[in-house]
């Protein structure tokens, strides 16, 4: 079983690491060309808000309804054959899709269906890799390698956007299907001879044998008892509630309202790419500010300020929702950044499954509730409505954490929940991207 390491114990890690972390980021890059193109082909084939809404909801729910079940088996199962299966089942139910398209009968339902799976295949997959890398990559080199991970999804945000609308444009949806298929093979391939190290498990040490049951109390235990974090999760639900929604109405916003096509929803979500690398850069040169929750507290404010423009710019005002798009994107790693580097100390390998995934049950729990009221509201009221609802909410929460003792004195509580066990480093940000 595999603890964790430090640089001056000379393991050669950055080979085995980044051969997989290169693999995996060439299987996103597909993942994120169907995800565009499968959004897009809703937004043209209904034109319904209630549509868009259900397909962000369904790609939700496993991570929801399922998620601190998921991770106490990551926690459990050897997390090299979870990314495998995960892996196989995401390109096997792309397949599949790929062959009701190239046949003709695809309907909504099959798309929510497949989505659905490719999340669950998603979520084991990725709580496996993300739990594994502190026992891949020394304890210095932790804080970079997230780092890069926030680089990787700027980047990724930049280029998959408008090569899915070129794609969409000049493809067959089930050739850019196949390319999901293609590109899950760099995923897959390295698995079969690089080593994912196991954690010690409390079982082994102890001889005593635990129920998934009790594993998945200790998760909660140790969550419920890092105060300032789970009053910022609480916040950041609240948050989702309404900016989860605007972001999955974004492909009717710019056709609806601005009266644009794919290419120029490419260009807008490749601008929140752009804003998320600006702000990784921003924030690896600057460091934000010394007590890192007001960096924190000032990005919400900042975050919630950029949305609630989107809701506010005329139908000719299609470039000032380009630079909004830059503005708030650039406001997150700020956000996320500054809540990792609180909470750099790691909880025991042994318990990270469990509190990512419960890290990000609490945070999207308010989601689905939003986006079942969104669709429908937004096909009464109009799209910018969400926009300018959930940057006020977020500007709001931003404001109210200053008057609140314990997310004031985040640091300090991470300090005494590092003592009983490590801080907490999740798997994904709080906020939406």
């Amino acid at each position: 079983m595999a603890t964790q390491f430090s640089i001056a114990d000379n393991r050669p890690w950055k080979r085995p690491y980044f051969t997989l972390w290169g693999g995996q980021a060439v299987s996103q890059l597909g993942s994120r060309l169907v995800g565009f193109a499968l959004v897009w082909y809703l937004t043209v084939q209904t034109g319904s808000a209630s549509v868009l809404a259900g397909a962000t909801l369904v790609t939700m729910l496993p991570e929801l309804l399922l998620g601190p079940v998921i991770g106490a088996l990551v926690d459990r199962w050897n997390r090299r054959r979870i990314m495998l299966v995960g892996d196989t089942l995401v390109a096997l139910a792309t397949l599949l899709l790929a062959v009701l398209f190239a046949l003709g009968v695809v309907e909504v339902w099959h798309i929510y269906a497949i989505m659905m799976v490719r999340s669950l295949g998603g979520g084991f997959q990725g709580n496996a890799t993300a739990a594994s890398a502190s026992l891949m990559v020394p304890r210095e080199e932790l804080s970079r390698v997230q780092g890069l991970n926030q680089m990787l999804m700027g980047i990724l945000g930049v280029v998959a956007a408008p090569l899915g609308a070129l794609l969409y444009e000049t493809l067959p949806l089930q050739s850019i299907l196949a390319i999901d298929v293609f590109t899950a093979l760099f995923a897959i391939v390295p698995l079969f001879w690089i080593a994912i190290p196991q954690p010690e498990r409390k079982e082994a040490a102890t001889g005593e044998k635990s129920s998934l049951w009790s594993e998945l109390v200790d998760g909660v235990r140790y969550v419920r008892g890092f105060t300032g974090l789970l009053i910022i999760l609480v916040m950041a639900s609240l948050i989702n509630f309404t900016l989860n929604p605007a972001s999955s109405l974004l492909p009717l916003l710019i056709q609806g309202h601005f009266g644009k096509g794919a290419l120029e929803l490419g260009y807008v979500e490749a601008a929140f790419g752009v804003g998320i690398i600006a702000g990784g850069l921003l924030l690896s040169v600057w460091g934000g500010f010394r007590k890192k929750i007001l960096t924190i507290l000032l990005g919400l404010v900042g975050l919630g300020l950029g949305f609630s423009s989107m809701g506010l710019f005329p139908a000719d005002g299609y470039w000032l929702m380009v630079g909004a798009a830059v503005f708030s994107a650039l406001m997150l790693p700020l956000v996320n950044g500054s809540l990792f580097a609180v909470m750099q100390s790691t909880v025991a390998p042994e318990m990270q499954g469990r509190v990512f995934t419960l890290v990000g049950t609490i945070s999207m729990a308010m989601s689905p509730l939003g986006l079942a009221i969104a669709g429908p509201l937004s096909d009464t009221l109009g799209i910018q409505t969400w926009y300018w609802v959930g940057g006020l909410v977020c500007v709001a929460m931003g404001v109210l954490g200053f008057a609140i003792p314990a997310v004031m004195n985040l640091e300090e509580d991470s300090a005494r929940a590092g003592g009983a066990g490590g801080a907490v480093l999740p798997a994904h940000p709080v906020m939406p991207e």
